[in-house]
Order: C-alpha cells, then structure tokens, then sequence
C-alpha cells in the first residue's frame, strides 16, 4: 500500500501519517491492508496542487495506491479577502488531484466541510441534503466536492467539522491560550456542530478509502454543542478559570465586522458510514478526554 497525503504538516495530516506508521488509533488497530503502508506527505513547499501538470507528473511517477487531499485554505474569514486563492486552492486542486488519480488507477479522498450547508434548519445534516454556502469557504469546498467527484470514478468525499488535532492550530489550542492571559473571552452560542477529533476522523478515513463503497460521507464525532458549550468544556477540561461569555452571532458580528458568516446549525449526521462500514466515531465529549490527556505528550 503507498498513500499520498496532501497537506501533511496540517492537524489531520499529521494524524494520518502517525496512526500508518504506528498501525493504531485512539479508536484502535487499523485495517490489515494498512500494514507496512508506505506514506507519502507533501505540503506546498514540495507539491503546488494547483499547478495541474505538476500534480500529474507527481502522481504518474508515485505510484500510489490511495490519495487522500488534506490541503485547504482553512481561514473561513481570509478567504472572504482572498477568494481567487480560495478557488484555486479548495475547488480547483482537488479537481486536479482527482483527475490524476483517475488516470494513475488511485483512490482518491476529498476532505470536505460541513460549511458547504446554509445551516438554516435545526436538525442534523445527511449527505443527500441539498447544500447552499453562505461563505466563500464553503462555495469553494462545495466546488471542490463537485470536481473531485467528477474527476475520479474512485472518489470519497468525507465532510467533517469543528476539526481539532495535536498538531497546527485550532479552537482547542485558541481556547486555552487565552485562557491562560484573559479572565473571559466572548463566544457564540448560537451556533451549534460537532467537535471531531483529527486521530478519529483519521481513523475513519483509514477505514472508508479500503472500500471500494465511493461517494459522500459525513463523519464527525457524534453529539451536538455549541461553540460557547464546547469552549467552556476546554476551560474545564484544561483546569482554566477563564469564563465563557456566551454572545449571539450578530453581537459577533458587529464586534467583528470583516468575519465570514457562519451556518448557525451545521452539526452532521453520519448516515452513509451506519449504512456501510458502520459509524465507530465516539461521543465528542469522549474523544475530546481522550485529546486533553494526551496533548501533553503530543502536542506540536
């Protein structure tokens, strides 16, 4: 087995490269197939994925059996000042990808978001909703859904959200330097998900791309919170005194005047895995434990 890993420096990047050459996740051992795997990562600085002769002269010479795309502009507001970088990097490299994969013979995996939902409706997502962004994040994402699919006849395409990892930066680590300096700090309450961690959502993907079982599938932790409720849980969990003030999104809003807009309900069901391979993600709250204690050690 020899994967490419797009993206690898990033939270889930790091993930998937680890729990390959140790055989295991916090969830448990990995598929048999995944033994003596051989993992390729690459990140901007040895691939430009959007550059679409680059990709395919990589990936011809690679020979690699799955490709799974990590890479993305993930600075929901800065893509609102940079949506030609937005594009090109969210829609327009998975296509890329895809189409190299297709011609290599791989199996290709397209990480994608929960943002590509409006999140206008109070109830889990499945993955046969109808999608409507209402940020430029999540049109691209939904963009590079699209091509990804179009692109190769072997393709997954695994929505998450609220993502956190050991390794780069996310809420969790925001949360609790903050909470080190400041006595509160502001947080909505009025937009709810589900916190994934980056080892599970690894696993899954693991999991998934040994099948032959393509299409669209929504994997996050399971259980459903608020970004108020889960910050005041990291100050818990982390034995910081920090209070949570909970705000309401206009009130973000206008404190924050150049922020993206954010889908108010955008927590996923992940219905394609029960009906397949099975949902093995755990409660969020559980994972969440499991990271606190472990972050000590693998931190970076």
């Amino acid at each position: 087995m020899r994967i490419l890993v797009t993206g690898g420096n990033g939270q889930l990047g790091s993930e998937l490269q680890r729990i390959v050459r140790t055989g295991e996740a916090e969830l448990g051992p990995l598929p048999a197939v995944y033994a003596h795997a051989d993992v390729v990562s690459t990140d901007v600085q040895t691939l430009d994925i959007t550059d679409a002769d680059a990709v395919s002269s990589f990936v011809s010479e690679g020979g690699f059996d799955v490709i799974i795309n990590c890479a993305a502009m993930t600075n929901v507001d800065g893509c609102e000042a940079a949506e030609d970088d937005a594009w090109r990097v969210n829609a327009e490299a998975p296509g890329n990808l895809a189409c190299a994969a297709e011609a290599s013979g791989a199996t290709f995996v397209q990480v994608s978001t929960d943002y590509v939902f409006p999140g206008t409706e109070p109830r889990p997502r499945l993955e046969s909703d109808p999608t409507g962004p209402v940020s430029v994040y999540g049109r691209t994402k939904l963009a590079g859904e699209r091509k990804a699919l179009e692109g190769c006849s072997r393709c997954f395409v695994v929505r998450t959200a609220w993502l956190y990892g050991y390794v780069g930066k996310n809420f969790v680590k925001t949360m609790m330097r903050i909470g080190k300096t400041h006595d509160e700090v502001a947080v909505v309450d009025d937009q709810v998900g589900n916190p994934t961690s980056a080892n599970d959502l690894a696993y899954e993907i693991l999991r998934i791309a040994a099948t032959k079982q393509y299409g669209i599938y929504h994997c996050t932790n399971n259980g459903i919170c608020s970004w108020a409720d889960f910050a005041e849980t990291i100050m818990d969990e982390a034995g910081l005194a920090c209070k949570v003030v909970r705000c309401t999104s206009e009130e973000y809003a206008a404190a924050h005047p150049n922020a993206a807009r954010r889908p108010a309900y955008s927590a996923l069901r992940n219905a394609h895995l029960e009906e397949t391979i099975g949902d093995d993600m755990r409660s969020w709250r559980e994972a969440f434990s499991e990271y606190m204690r472990n972050f000590p050690d693998l931190e970076g």
